[in-house]
This record gives C-alpha cells, structure tokens and sequence, in this order.
C-alpha cells in the first residue's frame, strides 16, 4: 500500500499591526489639541496613507521631564511594542534642570530599549537662550551625543518647521496648534520611513514582520 504524501502549501506570514510607541510631553500629548490633531494620531495617519499598517501610541504626559518619562517608561512601552519615538528634553530646558541630568535619563531611556531589542529614534530639542550660552550648548549637545553613543537615529529638533511661527502655534508660543502639528509630521514622516522601511521591510511587507 503507497503511503500518501501530502505537502501543505506554504502559509504567508501573518500580518500584524506594526506597534509604535511616542514617548513625550505635552508636545506629543497635544497640549490644548483634540486626540485627532496629536502628533501621534496626525503621524499614524500619515504612515498609513504612505502603506504602513501602523498603530502609533500616545504616551506622551504634558509637563513630563527625561526623568519622569524614565520612571513610566516600562508601562508606557509595553510587550508587543515594536519602535519607540522618544520626545522629551524640553521641559527639563524649561526649568534649567542641568543637562547632565537629562542626559543620563534619556541615555537609561535609551540603554534600556537596546537591552529589550525595542528599536527607538531620538527626537532633539533645542533650548531657549534663558540660561545662557553654556547651557544652551550642553543641553542641545545631549541629543546628537547620545545618538551616536547608542547608535539611534536622531530628528535634530522635533519642532521643525512650527517653531517661532506664531501662525503654527497657540497663543502660548510654545505648542503647535493643529496646523503646526501637521507641519510638524510632514518634516517628521521623511525622516521616519526610511527607518521603518530598513527595520520592518516596504510598506508592503512591514505589517508582516
């Protein structure tokens, strides 16, 4: 009697939902914003008319510093997550926290993502002239230093494009208002896709990763 062989046809990777987590202050939060016009929801659509099956998180907390987004940095990053924005500094700069403070959180932020094989980008942030020319170098010398220590790509300054344009901004000079937002995903959104087309394959192939 002929033994039947059966050979079952190969079964296609099964698409899953790619898993980002914006990690920041009230800049991701959408201080003043609606949900739908928060850096993350503005970006997630964005990577989704580009053809990434994506669900970007908002774990941003306004008045968060390097230090408290440290602290919930676990909870905030959950298993499952797949890459982490991380966009925090600027209200460490806001209150003349000294730089080396915030260095050595976003650098256990960052030491801490690599240990979970969480891939991360590093959004930079640059600091008013309140505190001088020395502060100002060390505080905006945090973000390339730590990119290159880590080898995480880096956004030099998240506020690209929105920044000093009272026309992008609400009436506190400081946050974006929903067309700043916009702006702000429209520089951001270049600069990410190359990553997550390198890390996750095309958008094609990226939700079967």
């Amino acid at each position: 009697m002929l033994a039947l062989v059966l050979v079952a046809a190969p079964v296609a990777a099964e698409a899953r939902v790619l898993r980002i987590v914006a990690l920041g202050d009230s800049l991701t939060a959408g201080l003043g914003l609606p949900e739908a016009a928060s850096f993350p929801s503005v970006l997630e659509r964005r990577l989704k008319k580009d053809g990434f099956d994506v669900e970007v998180s908002n774990a941003g907390v306004s008045g968060d510093t390097t230090t408290d987004g440290l602290a919930r940095l676990d909870w905030s990053t959950p298993e499952g997550t797949d890459f982490v924005i991380v966009e925090l500094g600027a209200n460490d700069m806001l209150r003349g926290i000294k730089p080396a403070i915030a260095r050595d959180a976003l650098a256990k932020i960052l030491s801490n993502l690599r240990d979970r094989k969480i891939p991360a980008a590093l959004a930079g942030m640059r600091s008013l002239a309140n505190w001088g020319d020395q502060y100002r170098a060390e505080f905006e010398a945090i973000y390339p230093d730590l990119a290159t220590q880590f080898s995480t790509p880096l956004y030099p300054f998240f506020l690209d494009g929105a920044a000093g344009r009272p026309d992008l901004t609400q009436g506190d000079g400081m946050h974006p208002n929903p067309a700043g937002v916009e702006i702000v995903v429209d520089r951001f959104a270049p600069f990410l896709e190359p990553i997550l087309k390198e890390r996750f394959g095309p958008p094609s192939a990226a939700s079967a990763k």
